[in-house]
């Protein structure tokens, strides 16, 4: 028998007058699997049933519609389906060349081709591969729901230029001064947390404590995962900058904290990106965008010490992959490591010098009194 997994869902396969059966069980057992396989062999050898005939495959654009859609829109967060996947599923739908195929026609040369397309136009590598993150995406999924064999593999072009540049604390300080409000409370509080623009502009009055911690808490309610649910504590100068803007609301108890007359009803992306330029040209510091205020704010704490485990609770990341690069120890602090491992560190300080002359002394004590035991020549 030849049982195999894809997923967590068995298949069988098996030749039959030279033709090959395949078929999936849609269970999680492997032993009820075997058993529906047995039976499949069985019925084909009374002559029950015969070869059954395989389901039709259906067209890239016809998949995303019929199933990926509807999947990606009820299973996401709203954020997540507005910003990645339907702009990916409106790309993919205008190559017609990639749409009309067949799931089974699509390999990984015509995934270059649609990468290719795409920077035909000019785009960034970045633009591009989000495109391709969707489509392989989609294949994995058609591949994990029975509708085609293996998902072909999807490669993501080189040279993705991340956010990953940090704001120095003079740049910092110099930004600040240029940066009119709201715009400068904004800055502070994401390089003093870590969130992400859009966690910080969707905060509302009910998610801020005042009472918890030492300054107070905020319950970040919305994120790109169900890691960046989290809670973080309010250094100074954010609880400064809240307590200030809540009391000058009229201290509500509930509502946006940065309410703008936007569709959403609080900041968007486009709401502070003229404020933004401007204080970039006044002060003169190197261009950068406000997602990496966060970036600034991790590798800050990564510096200070903070372990990839608390630091991947405090980014909200989902892997502690994700969080590990932030963390570099210095040489002091892996001997430091070392040195709360007693009686496996010796030679990292002088109390640990002495221990190992103090043992070494007794060995050779120990060893002499041996051999004068044996009448050997010391």
């Amino acid at each position: 028998m030849s049982i195999y997994k894809r997923g967590k869902i068995y298949w069988y396969k098996f030749m039959w007058n030279g033709e090959m059966v395949r078929e999936t069980t849609r269970q999680t057992n492997q032993n009820t699997a075997r058993q529906m396989e047995a039976a499949h062999r069985a019925s084909l050898a009374k002559g029950e049933v015969g070869i059954r005939e395989k389901k039709a495959v259906p067209t890239l654009a016809d998949f995303i519609s019929q199933r990926f859609e509807p999947w990606a829109e009820a299973s996401t967060s709203s954020k997540t389906w507005i910003d990645y996947y339907r702009p990916g599923i409106r790309k993919i739908r205008a190559y017609k060349p990639l749409a009309n195929l067949h799931l089974n026609e699509i390999t990984s040369e015509k995934a270059a081709d649609f990468a290719a397309w795409r920077q035909s136009a000019g785009l960034q590598v970045s633009s591009v591969n989000s495109s391709l993150q969707v489509l392989r995406r989609v294949m994995r999924l058609a591949a994990q729901w029975g509708a085609i064999e293996v998902a072909p593999l999807v490669k993501m072009l080189p040279g993705e230029r991340h956010r990953e540049h940090v704001v120095k604390s003079d740049e910092e300080g110099r930004y600040l001064a240029a940066a009119p409000e709201p715009l400068a409370s904004v800055v502070s509080i994401l390089i003093d947390t870590g969130m992400r623009p859009d966690e910080c502009y969707r905060l509302r009055w009910e998610s801020v404590t005042w009472t918890n911690g030492r300054n107070g808490t905020i319950l970040v309610t919305h994120g790109k995962t169900t890691a960046a649910r989290r809670a973080l504590p309010l250094t100074v100068r954010v609880r400064n900058i809240l307590h200030t803007r809540w009391e000058a609301a009229g201290s509500p108890a509930e509502g946006w904290v940065w309410s703008a007359p936007t569709r959403s009803g609080h900041f968007e992306k486009s709401t502070l990106k003229k404020q933004h330029k401007k204080a970039l040209r006044f002060s003169r510091v190197r261009p950068f965008v406000l997602y990496s205020l966060r970036h600034t704010f991790l590798t800050r704490l990564g510096e200070s010490g903070c372990d990839a485990w608390t630091l991947a609770r405090i980014a909200g990341h989902s892997s502690v992959a994700m969080s590990a690069r932030y963390v570099h120890p210095s040489e002091d602090a892996v001997l430091a490591a070392l040195d709360r491992l007693s009686g496996h560190n010796f030679g990292h300080n002088e109390n640990a010098n002495e221990k190992r002359s103090t043992v070494e002394s007794l060995l050779s004590a120990s060893s002499d009194s041996s051999k004068i035991g044996r009448g050997e020549r010391i």
